[in-house]
């Protein structure tokens, strides 16, 4: 039935004379994608993406491969018309019609785009004709112009294109379109979220995570790396930075208050992600932080851990609340992962009282009693990193 399917994008219209920019990303992003799968032909027409799919291609497979590519706002699998002689396309979409609809007895209406100005019919009159001949061959239907249960719809181009179904794509922006930017990513709900909605604007991303062995397991790093793939399925292969963070946790918890654990372990951690995103030419820090969802987010502990990084912190989580959160994760489908019981370093150290309204000169005069180890314990951190490629 479908030898193909039309792209649709919506905010890459608007960009003007660049437009073609982003259109190329988009295509060569779903190309891309699909290579995977198989040989598909993934061209850019006036205002669409068309993928042209191979001979015994999988359905189910291209549908999920294509939900996956930001800056597809919508897809549709279409019945490809070789010729835009009328009589032609009409016969063809009444044959569409009668294999795609086993029961004949619902309300339609007919939808027409005409790329190719110059076709003797306009939009209107293809409407009204094609209707005429769906209500003469199929008795049983009837036409609806504000509330149709099926909108038929044929686009005249070099070829005709017709078809009633459009999925949702997940909108946003071409990855790859916007710099690259590196996601301090944990094993819990919010930082995979976080990953994702920045990525969807079009940011390349890279990954750091922190790892406390042997307080933290070993299934708690493949954790993690597992949540890194689930997001790569959208964003594209991520590089992941595994650091091994057991000793400066360790000369924390030994020189440093208690109660102020979480924030300069925050402020660490948030070092040593800067340096490698320096190293990658990122352009900005991510993290999964929402505003007072626990003590390190209050709006003070904020601005103490902003206090140590140059580059640009992007929070896109930082109105939302937990349940908005989770509901996003589910339909990303990292949140079973996200959920299994294995803690990471942030949950192992956690101080029983920690300061919620930290004041960023005490809490620098604490981080002085770490100057006599600190800067070895940086450096055999960065040094010992191991580094690994995730894709899909």
């Amino acid at each position: 039935m479908y030898q193909a399917f039309l792209v649709k994008y919506g905010e890459i219209g608007l960009k003007g004379n660049n437009r073609h920019i982003f259109e190329n990303a988009l295509k060569n992003r779903v190309a891309e994608k699909l290579g995977s799968l198989g040989n598909y032909t993934v061209t850019r027409e006036q205002g669409r993406i068309f993928v042209e799919c191979p001979d015994g291609y999988d359905y189910e497979d291209t549908v999920e491969a294509l939900g996956c590519v930001f800056g597809v706002s919508g897809y549709c699998p279409v019945k490809v018309v070789e010729t835009t002689e009328w009589e032609t396309v009409k016969q063809a979409v009444g044959d569409f019609v009668e294999e795609m609809y086993p029961q004949k007895k619902f309300s339609f209406k007919v939808a027409a785009k005409r790329a190719d100005k110059h076709y003797p019919i306009t939009s209107p009159e293809i409407c009204a004709k094609i209707g005429e001949a769906l209500l003469e061959r199929f008795p049983g239907l009837s036409v609806d112009v504000h509330a149709p249960q099926e909108v038929i719809t044929v686009e005249i181009r070099n070829r005709a294109y017709i078809y009633s179904k459009v999925l949702a794509g997940p909108g946003g922006m071409p990855v790859g379109t916007a710099g690259k930017a590196m996601l301090l990513l944990s094993g819990g709900i919010d930082s995979p979220v976080a990953g994702y909605m920045i990525s969807k604007r079009g940011v390349v991303l890279e990954a750091t995570y922190f790892h406390a062995p042997p307080y933290t397991s070993e299934r708690a790093k493949e954790k993690v790396v597992d949540l890194a793939g689930i997001i790569s399925r959208y964003t594209g292969p991520i590089r992941l930075n595994v650091v091994n963070f057991t000793d400066i946790q360790l000369a924390i918890y030994e020189k440093c208050p208690h109660e102020e654990l979480t924030i300069i372990m925050r402020r660490y951690m948030m070092r040593i992600a800067e340096y490698f995103a320096k190293k990658s030419d990122c352009l900005g820090l991510i993290t999964g932080e929402s505003i007072g969802q626990v003590a390190s987010q209050t709006m003070q502990s904020l601005l103490t851990t902003n206090a140590v990084c140059e580059l640009p912190v992007f929070r896109p989580l930082i109105g939302f609340d937990k349940v908005e959160i989770v509901d996003i994760a589910q339909k990303i489908g990292t949140f079973e992962t996200s959920i299994l019981p294995y803690e990471d370093c942030c949950t192992i150290f956690v101080a029983k009282h920690p300061v919620t309204k930290p004041i960023l000169p005490a809490i620098e005069k604490s981080e002085e009693l770490l100057s006599d180890v600190i800067e070895e314990l940086m450096k055999q951190a960065i040094e010992t990193t191991e580094v690994i490629e995730v894709r899909a």
